[in-house]
């Protein structure tokens, strides 16, 4: 007995799922079923992966020093993205404390404070959006016409994209969110979006007046977020290159929030009674808005692994110094033993510590600017368009395809 104990899980093949609709993948159902810690192969890449499904479990390792995401860009480890080149100076590969100095020159653009700056102004994009939408009349793609722009607006402007540049990266952050099959592809889009990038900093820090310089008396510091990168190279807070590998994934962010809440309207316009409460009760909305965070996937299978430092007990199992580790937040968002009937979408549920948006040093760093856009859609669409419905039967809806978050590419609705 003693010998079987300590045999290793056998590795299961983990395939690209492209689920048409909002249900859990049952691929991971069986892991989770099979136990806290199991041993995956992914699409891409090299060998197997530890993978942690278990809520407690997921906030240790994630809280863990002893695994780190430095040493990943420098190994083929198994994955779900056909191509994989990471930027040096990624803010998503750095370990404490580089992490915590890279994170420190773009903050104030997510501050509590920060983001309440935006509000009015993203109202703003989000009402002209939809009067547009309305008077377009019925029936139209909620995607394409309010659920894709208003997140991209949002965050060119909080980045500081010039208008005349907007359409070419969304078109390039499409390319890497929604990875094709051919590599190069996905690899051009990113040499390209990071080439931008690059370009862009220059200017600003070209314009940049002298450090001896006088300010104007009423010259307030720009607050987008190339402007605040642009001023730490300049201050050798970061490097270039660490400047450029920390915009590019904040500028991809604004495709997570067209998918997310593409699945919550979807799951709302197809179950009356959670949209009848959401519609009748805008008290319950933040409560609400947390559940649904809590039950969609948010992506398609795992994020970026972590590598362990030393040996490490984990469940009971002995993961190896230099093992890859990735862990689940989907599945920690669905343990019953923090969330009690896990499969239903519960808007009285109040005690809900979800991890949609990470947790640990990797928390996501926009996670505050994606919950105000979410919080403005759901509350303009439900209060401006109340008879807001389906115009299409749900089996019918395309939901997006190899694709890295997870949404339904259309949304045709009525009113």
């Amino acid at each position: 007995m003693a010998e079987h104990r300590t045999l290793e899980p056998v590795v299961r093949d983990w395939p690209t799922q492209n689920i048409q609709g909002p249900d859990f993948d049952p691929v991971l159902i069986e892991l989770m079923r099979e136990g806290p810690l199991t041993r995956i192969k992914l699409p891409y890449g090299e060998g197997w992966a530890w993978l942690v499904t278990r809520y407690e479990d997921v906030r240790a390792v994630t809280n863990d020093a002893r695994f780190v995401r430095g040493p990943v860009p420098g190994r083929q480890i198994t994955r779900l993205a056909p191509h994989f080149k990471p930027r040096p100076g990624a803010l998503a590969f750095a370990d404490p404390p580089d992490h915590n100095r890279l994170r420190r020159v773009v903050a104030p653009a997510f501050t509590a404070r920060g983001v309440a700056r935006l509000r009015a102004g993203a109202q703003e994009t989000l009402d002209a959006l939809v009067d547009t939408f309305v008077r377009g009349g019925a029936p139209a793609d909620l995607t394409a016409r309010v659920l894709e722009p208003f997140p991209i607006a949002v965050h060119c402007e909080v980045m500081g994209v010039p208008e005349a540049d907007r359409p070419r990266l969304h078109r390039l952050t499409q390319e890497i969110v929604f990875p094709s099959r051919d590599a190069t592809v996905t690899g051009r889009a990113k040499d390209e979006l990071y080439g931008w990038l690059a370009d862009e900093l220059r200017t600003r820090r070209n314009l940049r007046p002298a450090p001896d310089a006088e300010p104007a008396a009423d010259a307030e510091p720009a607050a987008d977020i190339l402007s605040l990168l642009a001023a730490g190279v300049d201050r050798g807070d970061l490097t270039e290159e660490e400047a450029i590998g920390v915009a590019g994934p904040l500028q991809i962010g604004g495709e997570a929030v067209t998918n997310n809440t593409g699945q919550m309207f979807f799951l709302l316009l197809t179950h009356p009674h959670l949209l009848h409460r959401v519609r009748t009760d805008p008290a319950i909305r933040p409560r609400a808005i947390d559940e649904l965070l809590r039950h969609i996937s948010h992506r398609s299978s795992v994020g970026l692994a972590r590598i362990a430092t030393e040996d490490v007990e984990l469940c009971g199992r002995r993961i190896r110094k230099g093992d890859p580790v990735y862990v689940s937040y989907l599945a920690a968002n669905r343990d019953p033993a923090v969330f009690p009937d896990p499969e239903r979408i519960d808007f009285d549920r109040m005690d809900n510590p979800h991890v949609a948006f990470g947790h640990g040093t990797h928390y996501c760093t926009g996670g505050p600017l994606a919950r105000l856009q979410i919080d403005l859609l759901l509350n303009t669409l439900l209060d401006r368009i109340p008879t807001l419905r389906l115009a299409s039967a749900p089996d019918t809806i395309p939901w997006r395809r190899n694709a890295l978050i997870r949404g339904p590419e259309a949304l045709p609705v009525a009113w």
